[in-house]
This record gives C-alpha cells, structure tokens and sequence, in this order.
C-alpha cells in the first residue's frame, strides 16, 4: 500500500509530506481546490506522463517521491530483483523529477531508471480510476482489454496480438516473394557476389590488428635497429655499462646496510633498480635478434593492406568493418533465398498460423468464464445503484476471420430497466446511468486485480441520494481489502470513509498555494456539513453530518 507522499513544487503546491493509512479514505475540499493535483503527482511518481506545466511558476523543478509497501506475493519483488532494484526492508521507493523545461528523471529504490521501468512497477502498486474513465468503457479496445484484464489473461492477449503481427507478416512476404521474383533474383545474385569477393579476400579483424603491427616495425626498422644497438651499448657495453655499475653500487649498499639497518629500504631500491636493468638487457638483446631489415615481406604486407583498404572504400566502410559487413549480407541472401522458397514459405505460414490459432483459443478459453463472472457481478451491482432490474452482459461473438485481438469480438451491452433488451452500452446508457455502470465495472474489475492501492478520481461524478451512499459503501467493502483512496465531492461518500483529509487554497504572500489537512472526528463533522450546506452551515446541518458519520461507524 501507498505509505507516503513527498512534493516539492508541483502546480500549486509548494512542498506536503503526506502519510496514508490503510482502508478507504476520502479527499475533499472545494473545487479546484487541489483535490486531484494530488493524484496527478502520484501518477507521475508512478511513471505517467510529464510536461513543464508541472512546475510550480516560478521553480527550477518539480519534485515527487512515492513510498509503498512491497506486495508480499506479488511478481514485483521478482521483477526488482531481475533489474537489479531489489527493495530494502520491503519497500519501494518511486521518484520522479520535471524539469522547467520539460524533461524528466526517473528513480526506483535510489537507482535511476527509464520512465517505461518506473510506469511497469507503478502497475504492480496502484490502479487510478480517473473522473471520465466511464467513458472510456464506450471503446471497443477498452471494453475488450478490461475483460481480458478480469480474467488474467492480458499477457496471453498480448502474446496472441504478437504471433498474429508475426503470421500477417510472413503472409506478406509471401506475396511479395510471388510478385517480386525477378528483382529478388537479381538481388540474390549481387549479394551471393558480394559475399564471395570478401571471402576470397580471407580477412578478418584478427589479421588487420597483426598485419598493422608488423608495417610499423618493418617500416621502422632501420630506426629501431639503431635504437636498440645504441640502448644496448649503454646497458650492458663496457666499464661503464648502466646494469654493470648498478650490480656494484647493489653490492656496495648491500655491504653498508649490514652494518646500518636504515639502509634497508635503500638497499632493497636499488637491488630491484639492478634486477629490472638486466632483465631489460636481456629482453633488448632478445627482440635485437629478431629485427632485420625485410623489404620483401614489407612490400608483402603493403600489398596486403592495400587489398584491404580497396574493398573497404568500394563498400564505403572502415576495414574493421568488413566482418560485420559479410555477416548482414549473409543474413539479407538468407531471408531473400527463404522468400524465393514457396514451400518453405508455405510451411513457415502454417507454423505461425498454427502457433496462432493455439494461443487465441487459449484466450478464448479465459475468455468466456470471465465474461460470465464479470456479467453476473456488474448485474449483481446494477441492483444497488438505483437500476433494479437491470442486466449487464458482456457479450463475445465470433469473428469472420481471426484478428489480432483474437477469435471473438467483446461488446459490452446493457438494459437499464427490467423491460429493456440487452443493446450496446454506447447506445443506451444515460450520463448518470454510464457513471454508475462504469464505477461498478471498475469496483468488480478492480476485486480481481492484485494491485493493493485503488485511487478512484472523481468517479462518482453523475450520482447522488441513496445511490451516492451506496457507493460510499462500495468503496468502504473494498477499502476492507486493500487500500482505496477517493477524491469526492459528496457527503454521503466521504462519510463512508475510514479516514479523511480535506484540501484547501491559502494564500500566501502573493501565491495561492494547496494545503491538506488531516481531520479528525470532529473537523469530519464540519467538512460533510459543508459538503452538505454549502456556504451557510447551521447547527442542522452539523447534526445531519454528525448523523451520517455515526451510522456509518455503526455499520462498520
């Protein structure tokens, strides 16, 4: 669940460090009081979409920290050990910084990561509902993605959608491979050319490193002979050979450091300075053996990389490159050879197909007992939210031919009243009506998923009387098992609630800044009597308010 919240210079906020608690809790206040800036910060901390005009005028940044218990059973702390995020103490930690000019930074558990990392563990810890998702219920995809999502299934969904792509695509080659043959046939012969002139050449990064060294010295060579003789004569040559005197001076000290031990460490210098000088001596004498002047093998050599260095400029590429080069001409003739084979086609076609048709049954299959269950819940609601009578189907109809999304389209469809047929939500449903149908697909949707924070914004928008209560008590059954927040502008929800804060504008200086306070008892009094009375706030309506909270603390 949703532990804390940190802002910093978000829209209207200046700086809140805000602490939830568990069960169902309700935020009010005026409009445009703040209310749903909460939820927007949260949602960028969850990894939602940034712009500068989240920046609070006038700031350099915009800053939000989100703190969540980790799910003990949840894939996530199997997805944070694998990107190695692994949560301390079994907390995740989500940060999210805009910047006035519009780009944004993302951190998870201290570690920075990408926006799409920082939205896929949001997923994992918290669900928002925003105020027109009802809306959204009117999409085919939407209605389709919402059913897949109550039966588990949005992964296969997803990996059905895949092998699709992957099944249209090689139809598609196919075709071209049929209308296309002679061009291909032409592209096929310049490659397999191609390819035959760099392996002639028999190169290989390996030989071009080795080849490169051995120019250098033979090139050099007089100049290294040279050097070499001259740093020979200086070490080992004569009376006044450098490794000769270190071997005495080695002695010398050696003899002084056993009459003074303070010499020691001079001693061990420059007997280390004596060894280094005559292994050096024999290394030079060594390597001074094997260099000669070889104007044969350096032409040889020149004519080498002169090869090379012609097919890298014909093929306008560094000559390192040639290997990499081969290699994708070899992988462009083999899908070219594979498209100009009909039956190989033919038999990569049915592969997919079948591959295809196997994992859209299977969604089917998950399909179908969902859409029942998901029916007879959302009916099962309808009855309580003044639609008595009602019926609510999710309807699947087989396809004409197979789709990306499956075999069967999803159609949510709906009778309002009890002498009403079953049509198409988008065709039936009143404003008030979709409202209390799209909160009560979200509130049944949301039972099955494992997400263990719900934030519904606004989603009560459409409703009031009994209906408004009723949803208030909706809210507060969830709330019983997981953490459920709400931003509400009615009474009869908010008193429904375990906890509440109230969000207000303050003046300070010349800004108008968002606050919230957390309310007590008796501050909860005031609040629903002001949701309840408006300006005007008698000691009727305090009682009503106090009225309304104290039965549904006895219905707890």
């Amino acid at each position: 669940m949703l532990r804390r919240l940190a802002i910093r210079d978000f829209v209207i906020v200046d700086r809140l460090e805000l602490e939830f608690e568990a069960g169902f809790g309700a935020l009010t206040g005026e409009t445009g009081a703040g209310k749903s800036i909460l939820l927007d910060a949260l949602g960028l901390a969850l990894g939602g979409r940034a712009d500068a005009g989240a920046v609070r005028a006038g700031c350099g940044k915009a800053d939000i920290a989100a703190e969540f218990d980790l799910p003990p059973s949840s894939p996530l702390g199997e997805w944070l050990a694998g990107q190695d995020l692994t949560a301390d103490d079994g907390v995740v930690i989500l940060r999210r910084v805009v910047e006035a000019g519009g780009r944004s930074r993302a951190w998870l558990n201290g570690v920075p990561v990408t926006q799409g990392q920082l939205r896929e563990a949001g997923d994992w810890l918290a669900d928002i509902h925003g105020q027109h998702a009802h809306h959204a219920l009117l999409k085919p995809d939407a209605q389709r993605a919402l059913l897949d999502m109550h039966a588990g299934a949005a992964a296969l969904a997803a990996d059905v959608s895949a092998r699709f792509h992957a099944w249209q695509r090689l139809i598609e080659l196919r075709r071209a491979a049929d209308q296309d043959s002679a061009a291909s046939e032409r592209e096929r012969e310049l490659l397999a050319w191609q390819i035959r002139e760099l392996d002639e050449l028999g190169f290989s990064t390996e030989e071009w490193d080795r080849i490169n060294v051995e120019h250098a010295r033979l090139a050099h060579a007089a100049g290294l002979i040279e050097g070499a003789d001259e740093v020979l004569g200086t070490l080992g040559e004569g009376d006044l050979a450098l490794a000769s005197q270190l071997r005495h001076v080695s002695v010398r000290v050696e003899g002084m450091a056993e009459i003074d031990s303070d010499l020691a460490d001079v001693r061990e210098l420059v007997a280390g300075a004596a060894i280094q000088a005559d292994e050096a001596l024999h290394a030079l004498r060594r390597y001074r053996e094997r260099l000669d002047l070889d104007p044969q093998r350096l032409a040889e050599i020149e004519r080498r990389i002169e090869d090379v260095m012609a097919l890298a400029r014909k093929h306008r590429v560094a000559p390192d490159e040639l290997p990499d080069l081969r290699a994708d001409w070899a992988r462009k003739l083999d899908d070219l050879v594979s498209r100009a084979d009909p039956v190989r086609l033919g038999e990569e076609e049915k592969r997919l197909h079948g591959e295809y048709e196997a994992a859209a049954r299977r969604l089917s299959a998950a399909r179908v007992p969902a859409a029942e269950a998901l029916s007879r819940g959302i009916t099962d609601a309808m009855q309580t939210l003044a639609m008595a009578g009602g019926k609510f189907e999710v309807a699947l109809e087989t396809c004409v031919s197979p789709m990306a999304y499956g075999l069967e389209s999803v159609e949510f469809r709906v009778a309002a009243n009890p002498n009403q047929s079953l049509r198409p939500l988008a065709k039936v449903a009143s404003g008030g009506e979709l409202s209390r149908i799209g909160l009560a697909v979200q509130v049944i949707a949301s039972r099955d998923s494992a997400t263990p924070t719900l934030i519904f914004d606004e989603v009560d928008v459409g409703i009031g009387g009994r209906v408004a209560e009723i949803v208030g008590q909706l809210l507060r059954r969830l709330g019983q098992e997981r953490q459920v927040l709400c931003v509400t502008h009615l009474p009869q929800v908010a008193a429904c609630a375990d906890w509440q804060w109230s969000i207000a504008k303050a003046r300070r200086g010349s800004e108008v800044l968002s606050t919230v306070c957390v309310l007590n008892r008796e501050a909860r009094v005031e609040e629903i009597a002001r949701m309840l009375g408006g300006v005007n706030i008698t000691e009727t309506t305090r009682r009503h308010a106090a009225e309304m909270l104290g039965t549904e603390s006895s219905g707890r």
